[in-house]
């Protein structure tokens, strides 16, 4: 039996697909952790996923397959606060590690990071993301039961603080003490429910609002995580596209002032002092971690980021608001 033959078999256990269908199975783009499938039924599209025991990247990268239920788990509890903001989770095999969920079109929910590429940047769709991503955050804040949920520390370990951080601390001697520092912060927080991969490639910008898509990194942590995570791929893409840097700064205030503005678990100025340094540190992690961001290749565009998350690192005082306008001073300035 092939691949697709065992996910077949499994979504006929489900009652997705019935006894005597065998509907093809559309593999789509994009997979880093997994392989996602588009499966025509007869009421309509659906969505598979099944995660990777070793990730799609050059690096020698492994990660607990059982992180797909905390993923579907996430969908489910967000899908309680945010309904409209999220895929619906249809069905779940735990036994193949996998589930179900809708599926949305790219004619009328493209990818925020397509359009943030092609130079459709509109911060009003950032100030959306910020707004979720707060109230998901603000539920789950403080809850016991959420945390005793979501308690995969191994998870975001493997998938973010080795790949990410550690490994970049070994690729900057100098800057390691700085950036252990961070990611042992990181490790023992206990604050609220975190997405743990909220990059543009995993967000689609619907008819009716942003979807958040693919929450396998999900975990209770800090929620500081999330919001330094997303700036950071704004500020990246001012690298990428050079000719939008105004627009994407604009964003990144969007984004940043629409989830302070919901923080009511702590104080906004607490939250903002720990995604500031992670915002430093995601920003080097993206070109000497693990997972490098496949679109800058340049030495020019490697140095550029370098050097500036270099000096965040180095600054004993540090705000989302100053590396923002420092970025675009150095952004405009090429």
């Amino acid at each position: 039996m092939t691949h697709e033959d065992d996910i077949l078999t499994s979504l006929r256990s489900l009652g997705i697909v019935p006894a005597s269908a065998c509907p093809s199975l559309v593999r789509l783009p994009g997979g880093v952790s997994s392989d996602v499938y588009r499966i025509d039924l007869a009421s309509g599209p659906v969505c598979v996923k099944q995660v990777l025991a070793k990730l799609n990247v050059s690096a020698d990268w492994h990660a607990p397959v059982e992180r797909v239920h905390s993923e579907a788990a996430w969908f489910r509890f967000a899908g309680k606060i945010v309904p409209g903001n999220v895929p619906t989770v249809l069905a779940e095999d735990r036994a193949s590690h996998l589930f179900v969920m809708n599926y949305f079109d790219p004619v009328t929910h493209p990818c925020w990071k397509t359009q943030l590429r092609d130079g459709i940047v509109d911060p009003s769709v950032a100030a959306q993301i910020g707004e979720i991503i707060a109230r998901i955050h603000c539920t789950g804040a403080g809850s016991k039961a959420v945390q005793d949920e979501f308690a995969v520390y191994d998870h975001f370990t493997a998938l973010r603080i080795d790949p990410y951080l550690l490994t970049t601390a070994k690729a900057h001697p100098d800057r390691a003490g700085r950036i252990r520092e961070i990611a042992g912060d990181l490790a023992r927080a206990r604050i609220a429910l975190m997405h743990g991969d909220l990059s543009p490639k995993n967000i689609l910008v619907g008819p009716d609002g942003p979807i958040i898509l693919d929450a396998e990194t999900a975990c209770y942590g800090d929620p500081a995580f999330d919001l330094a995570f997303c700036l950071n791929h704004l500020l990246l893409k001012c690298v990428w596209n050079p000719s939008h840097v105004r627009n994407y700064c604009k964003s990144f205030d969007a984004l940043r002032n629409a989830y302070l503005a919901k923080v009511d678990w702590e104080s906004a100025p607490a939250l903002e002092a720990r995604a500031s340094p992670l915002l430093a540190a995601l920003l080097l992690a993206r070109i000497d971690g693990k997972s490098p961001v496949e679109y800058l290749t340049a030495p020019r565009d490697l140095d550029f980021v370098r050097s500036a998350a270099r000096d965040y690192l180095a600054a004993t005082e540090l705000t989302l608001d100053g590396i923002r306008q420092d970025w675009e001073t150095r952004a405009l300035a090429r």
